[in-house]
């Protein structure tokens, strides 16, 4: 739990999960399935009002963040930074490589996928994963996934990427077991892409 105290933080910090146990939970399973069944959406629960996070964009957070786990800040100026530290101990790093967790709510201006922690072949676990805010997940260029969870092949739609992350994202894949996975989230729902996932094009992007 945060330093910063609740009669402070009261009026200006939004809630959390309405039920702590139960909700953090359902969150936790539904970042497990994204994760293991990659290109297929999961429903994490509904928009935590007066925050400026979108619903699964904050249920992750709430379910996969403590104080152990630094978050990097793609927008500085959200006010979400302080609303997590309070509800999880989360703290904000600076600096793309010592991230644990990224929230990226400008798909279009993510940094470089080789900024953030990429983790070692000693310890792949200790990389970054990026939680990417994008405005839909099935009106994008279609793009076929195979790999680990997915049943011979998955076609997939993400929209609101910015050109070249494709290309970065096979040479994230070749670089395994190091490298970052991601969540992409729209509204309630996420969509998980580990590292593990090799990715096609099957239309222009």
């Amino acid at each position: 739990m945060s330093t910063v105290s609740t009669t402070a933080c009261s009026d200006r910090l939004a809630a959390g999960f309405a039920d702590p146990v139960h909700d953090a939970q359902q969150a936790f399973r539904a970042a497990l399935a994204a994760l293991s069944r990659p290109g297929r959406p999961v429903d994490t629960g509904p928009a935590i009002g007066g925050l400026g996070l979108g619903a699964a964009m904050a249920h992750l957070l709430l379910a996969l963040s403590d104080d152990d786990t630094p978050v990097w800040w793609q927008d500085s100026h959200i006010g979400a930074a302080q609303w997590l530290r309070f509800h999880t101990g989360a703290r904000t790093t600076a600096t793309t490589e010592d991230a644990m967790f990224a929230v990226v709510t400008d798909a279009l201006s993510l940094p470089e996928l080789a900024r953030f922690a990429q983790g070692s072949a000693a310890a792949p676990e200790h990389s970054s994963t990026l939680l990417i805010e994008v405005p839909s997940l099935v009106n994008g260029p279609t793009l076929q996934w195979r790999g680990p969870g997915i049943l011979s092949s998955a076609e997939v739609r993400i929209a609101g990427l910015p050109e070249g992350f494709w290309a970065q994202w096979q040479a994230n894949h070749a670089g395994f077991p190091q490298g970052v996975d991601v969540l992409f989230t729209c509204g309630a729902q996420a969509l998980g892409l580990p590292r593990t996932t090799r990715v096609s094009r099957l239309e222009e992007v």
